[in-house]
């Protein structure tokens, strides 16, 4: 039996929404295994296909498998550098999905943000208002999806 998701709509009058009429897949990279399902539970309801991944090399081997909208990765998996290098790697598939870091560690780090080339977009697990965390993951597969449309047009 697939795993369906309850959106915020849909729970009022319980109903499932099932897989195929799901927002985006998300690919969640969260080597804290409470974290990453709480955060999967929490993006499931709110009608996304979420795809766990407990390290580095298991999200780079399900990326090469698959296609996600949104790529997150925690700021704490196995080093400094694996947040980062994971959506680096994201960010170089064909279909080019939005990237984020996950951090709810903020504070501790400063900005939260990646330095290299390319600052890494941080989504704050620290807020208490869920709806945060989810309007920031639905503006980041907003963007993408207006970046692919524009570079569709002008390739047309």
């Amino acid at each position: 039996m697939p795993i369906e998701a309850i959106t915020p709509v849909a729970a009022e009058r319980n109903q499932p929404v099932p897989r195929h009429r799901r927002v985006a897949k998300v690919l969640l990279a969260d080597s804290e295994l409470a974290s990453r399902l709480t955060l999967k539970s929490l993006l499931g309801k709110a009608g996304y296909a979420v795809e766990g991944a407990a390290s580095g090399a298991e999200a780079i081997s399900i990326l090469d498998a698959h296609q996600f909208q949104l790529v997150l990765a925690d700021l704490r998996s196995e080093s400094e550098d694996a947040g980062p290098s994971l959506l680096s790697y994201a960010r170089q598939k064909e279909y080019r999905p939005a990237t984020a870091l996950l951090a709810s560690d903020l504070v501790e780090r400063g900005s939260g943000n990646a330095s290299g080339p390319q600052e890494d977009t941080v989504v704050s697990m620290t807020d208490e208002d869920v709806s945060n965390l989810l309007a920031n993951v639905a503006e980041l597969i907003g963007t993408r999806a207006d970046r692919r449309m524009r570079r569709r047009h002008h390739l047309s």
